[in-house]
Parts: C-alpha cells; structure tokens; sequence
C-alpha cells in the first residue's frame, strides 16, 4: 500500500505524464510536463525506486558537487502537485521521468497506485513522435484514448494502432485495465528538424491540453520561443535548396488532405477556443490568457534554431500512434 503524508486533499485531480526517450521526439512532451510543473511550481512528493527500473549503463546517474561535498543524482520517476487556483480550481498531479529500461508492468502498476490514492479521476499522457509534416503549418496533436466511452464523451478518438509501443502505450493499456479514464496526446514533430527543443510542439501539446481538461494553462515565454524556433527554421531551409523544396511539398500535401476539413464547424470551433484564451477573467488563480492574440499566434507562426538535415526521411522508430 502507498502511503503519503504531507500531500493535500486534491480538488479534482488530474495526471499529466511525460516521459524522456523514445516517445518525447524533440523533448516535446517532457518539456511541456516540466513548464507546468514550473509555471505552477509544483512539490515533489514523491521519487520512484531507480534501481527497480533504470538501466545505469543507459541512463547514467550523474555526480556533482555541493559546498565541496560529492552527490549523487539518479535517474527516476518524480510525481508533484500543482495547485491551480481561480474560479474553477483543479489541481494537477505531474509525473515526470525517464521511459524505465525494465519492469515497465510494476512501474505502470506504482504509477497507478498513486493515481488510486490520490483519486485521479483522468490520467493524459503526453507524447511526440517523428512525422512527415512541415514545420511551417499548425503542430498535429492527436487525441487517442483505448476507452470506447470516453472517445465518444470527450470527442477523441479510439486508438487503432498496432505495432512496437513504448512507455507511453502500456501505461494507457494499463489504466484502461485499471480502469481508470486515460488519454494519451501526440504531437507530430517534423523528421527533418528532430532536435529538441521544439517549442512550437510543446505549445501545441499545453494547447490540446487546455481544451482536453478545461484549464487555462500559464504559457509563459513559450509563445514567443516557438515563434523564434520558427523563424530560425524557415532561414535555415530558405538557404538550401533542396530542404525548401521538400518543405514546400509537405506544405502541399498537408494543405490538400486538410482542405474537407476547413468547414464552418472546423473554423466555429478554432474560434471559440481564441475566444476562451483572450477572456480577460481567466488571468487570476494562476490561469492565463495568450495576451489577446488569435490561435494563429500561438499555433502558426512560431520558429527554430536548428538546421534541418536534407531529405529524404530517414528510417525513425519515434512513433508509438
């Protein structure tokens, strides 16, 4: 049984997980966990036991020094609470960490027992995976989910993937045997500029996130980084040839298989979001609004800083949905 002392009564408490590795392509859902965890400035409650999943020949611990005297960090899982104030308080509960290297049923099974204890009533996991879109054109973030019932309630959909899975896939096969509601979010980041960081696909993850949970998430900086990350990009492959070219066919390509899309209820939708996120109430309790600018602000036209490879699409394995 996990006992915690010291951790609060939650007000409707949801999970947010991320995990470095296999599934976080370009440290996007990682990073995204960590601004809430700093936007929020969440308490570590607690640590998971890393000599029951790391692999210290792959993930190292780390040593470094504190007035003179030697420590050592290991490489883990941490779970924090967030407090979220304002008129419609809900309160988060992050996890943080590395994909485990083994024990992936026990770890899925601690994580759970936490969520019990604390009673979550949703869990989201975030990821990123590597994919064929152009950095120049609103991040995909898919919404999936392995419970029938709640793709339907929440407008998701019902994952049909098959094939190699990481942390992330187990863990919402293992809520969904738990039977607790789980949720997983997937940014696609473009293969061509794979480089953490990339906030432009972490903003588009905070983004899905506000809309999934009802909850206006403080985005900091990250609007203007994403939009510094974009504009790097863009000088960067306007000074090769090819790399321009081969954006420009994925601009084509993405453009012309979202074309049915754009109907008046696509666009109803996008603006009702805009509005939400300019209402000048939801600053207080540590809500946050995007400074009155439209969903093109923070979803469009963000930029980068680091060259992209040329084409073709190398061979990735980042891809779990």
């Amino acid at each position: 049984m996990i006992e915690l002392e010291g951790v609060p009564e939650l007000v409707d408490p949801v999970m947010v997980a991320a995990f470095e590795g296999w599934n976080d392509a370009g440290d996007a859902a990682s990073t995204a966990v960590a601004h809430l965890d700093k936007e929020w400035k969440g308490e570590v409650f607690a640590a998971l036991d890393a000599e029951d999943y790391y692999d210290f020949q792959v993930n190292r611990p780390t040593v470094w020094l504190e007035d003179g005297v030697r420590k050592v960090t290991w490489p883990t899982t941490r779970l924090s609470v967030v407090r979220v104030g304002g008129e419609k308080p809900r309160d988060l509960v992050l996890v943080r960490g590395i994909e485990p290297s083994m024990r992936w049923r026990s770890f899925c099974n601690e994580i759970l027992g936490f969520a019990h204890e604390l009673g979550v009533e949703l869990v989201v996991i975030l990821g990123a995976l590597l994919g064929d879109t152009p950095h120049t054109r609103p991040v995909p973030v898919s919404g999936v989910t392995s419970d029938a019932d709640l793709a339907t309630r929440m407008d998701l959909e019902e994952t049909k993937y098959e094939g190699p899975t990481g942390i992330v896939g187990i863990l919402q096969e293992a809520c969904t045997h738990a039977g607790v509601p789980a949720v997983s979010l997937w940014a696609a980041v473009p293969h061509y500029v794979s480089q953490p960081p990339n906030p432009k696909a972490t903003l588009a993850l905070l983004n899905r996130l506000e809309d999934l949970i009802d909850l206006r998430i403080p985005l900091g900086e990250l609007p203007e980084d994403a939009r510094a990350w974009q504009v790097g990009v863009d000088q960067l492959a306007a000074e090769d040839s090819e790399v321009a070219e081969y954006v420009q066919s994925l601009e084509e390509a993405r453009d012309t298989a979202e074309l049915p899309e754009a109907t008046g209820e696509a666009i109803a939708r996008e603006f009702e979001r805009y509005l939400r996120r300019r209402d000048p109430g939801a600053a207080p309790g540590g809500h946050a609004t995007d400074g009155g600018e439209g969903p093109n602000y923070l979803r469009d036209n963000p930029g980068g800083r680091t060259r992209p490879p040329k084409p073709p699409r190398p061979e990735s394995d980042d891809s779990d949905e």
